[in-house]
């Protein structure tokens, strides 16, 4: 490693530290807010990053800017081939290492992804009524997923957290079943905001449900408090009045990116699948380190361009603003 890592510091004096890298564009699932039920085009096997590729980018980042945390991602990145390969070179840089999965594959996979060194993971799900799941995820698989967070607990992945995309009059009457759920699996539960995440999809600023009124419903039932020290974190967390802090299943968190934006403190930097780094999830523009990667560039050309790409990061993604412009790929394509 190098032994003076620089700061990655963009125009507005945000240092990043996080990569969250893209693995593949695929999923087995369609999520309603995420992409369209039929159409997707695929991207050929050839175009992405091979792991190799994608292992040199991630060592630039943590040698010479001091990243101390990668997040894998897709579409779904267990649909990828040979997973725990990427993981075994990602851990030997000695960062967070964590996944964000929606869990189908982890009854054969987890122990295979903890062996190989991965640390923390996050599933998703956005509902616990089976027919309900099957209509947003167009799939009807919510018992693997729930066999999934199982499988993540037995493997000690820890924590493990949920991540529930909160909608309005979609599965906003279920905040209280996953705070119980949550707390009975002794797992922490992140619920989201609502955003403009399928560039084709309808969104309205009426279908967010909001922070203040997903806390209010949990408080109602389950008493909480605010933890603080949010630093760089995308969800602002509440304690469990009844719980004993840093026990499993003590928390609950909202990630609000709508209604209360947290992008004045994000520290990430993410990269496609393809091999396109984007310094925000709602960017417009992306720089192409695949073709560097490919002429042969040396981890200094790379070093620079990464440098010169986040420098001309923005100040936030303006949702809900006049001028905000939806990015022209699906979350699946981008990485979430």
């Amino acid at each position: 490693m190098a032994s003076n890592p620089s700061d990655l510091v963009d125009g507005f004096g945000r240092v990043h530290r996080d990569l969250r890298i893209s693995v593949t564009d695929r999923c087995n699932f369609r999520c309603s807010y995420c992409m369209p039920a039929e159409g997707m085009e695929w991207l050929p096997r050839e175009d992405l990053l091979s792991y190799e590729e994608l292992a040199r980018v991630a060592r630039i980042c943590v040698e010479r800017f001091g990243f101390d945390g990668i997040r894998l991602t897709g579409g779904e990145p267990t649909v990828r081939a040979h997973l725990p390969v990427l993981i075994e070179k990602l851990s030997k840089l000695d960062v967070d290492l964590s996944l964000t999965t929606n869990g189908t594959s982890l009854p054969l996979l987890a122990d295979q992804l903890v062996a190989a060194g991965l640390q923390r993971i996050n599933i998703s799900c956005d509902s616990l009524r089976a027919d309900r799941f099957e209509q947003i995820t167009r799939r009807d698989e919510l018992p693997k997923v729930l066999a999934g967070i199982d499988a993540a607990l037995a493997a000690g992945l820890g924590p493990v957290k949920l991540n529930v995309v909160v909608m309005r009059g979609v599965n906003d009457d279920e905040i209280v079943d996953f705070a119980t759920f949550g707390r009975d699996k002794g797992i922490s539960v992140r619920f989201i905001e609502f955003m403009p995440l399928d560039a084709q999809g309808e969104w309205t600023n009426e279908q967010v449900v909001t922070q203040d009124e997903i806390v209010a419903t949990i408080n109602s039932v389950y008493p909480l408090e605010v933890v603080a020290g949010r630093g760089s974190a995308p969800a602002e967390r509440w304690r469990y009045l009844d719980r004993e802090s840093g026990s499993a299943g003590s928390d609950v968190g909202v990630i609000a990116s709508v209604t209360h934006s947290f992008c004045d403190s994000c520290d990430r930097v993410r990269l496609t699948a393809e091999g396109m780094l984007r310094h925000c999830l709602f960017a417009t523009r992306e720089l192409d380190l695949r073709a560097m990667l490919r002429a042969d560039a040396t981890d200094d050309e790379l070093a620079a361009a990464i440098t010169a790409e986040v420098g001309a990061k923005w100040a936030g993604h303006q949702i809900n603003q006049v001028h905000f412009i939806r990015p022209a790929r699906s979350m699946s394509q981008i990485g979430g």
